[in-house]
């Protein structure tokens, strides 16, 4: 598979699935949550979704779930939408690269209090 349809399936997959948990979805789980974003293999049969989360440990962990137990609807939705023979599996990880940038940040200030 050509390394640029990939990577326009991905921003599209990005795009669609932050789409579809803004307007469509209406779980009360679902906290705070941004699609930073999405990884698909070459032959477009598995994406992972990083999604960042904000509240709570107790928060992430209810949202996380009501996205898998979302995965379903959202799969579907992604396919009907993309228009490809197979649509693929979904899987949504954290992505915690902001809370360690923040930590990052904090200690670096810290330092710099110091001096």
């Amino acid at each position: 598979m050509g390394e640029l349809r990939v990577r326009k399936i991905q921003e599209f997959i990005k795009q669609e699935v932050s789409s579809i948990l803004l307007r469509e979805l209406k779980d009360p789980r679902v906290g705070f949550i941004t699609v930073t974003d999405a990884r698909i293999t070459g032959d477009l049969r598995e994406a992972v979704v990083y999604v960042s989360l904000f509240g709570s440990d107790t928060e992430k962990k209810e949202t996380l779930q009501a996205l898998k137990s979302a995965t379903g609807y959202i799969r579907t939705e992604v396919g009907r939408r993309l228009g490809i023979r197979y649509s693929p599996t979904i899987e949504f990880k954290e992505d915690t690269s902001l809370d360690y940038g923040m930590k990052i940040d904090k200690i670096l200030r810290d330092i710099e209090k110091k001096d």
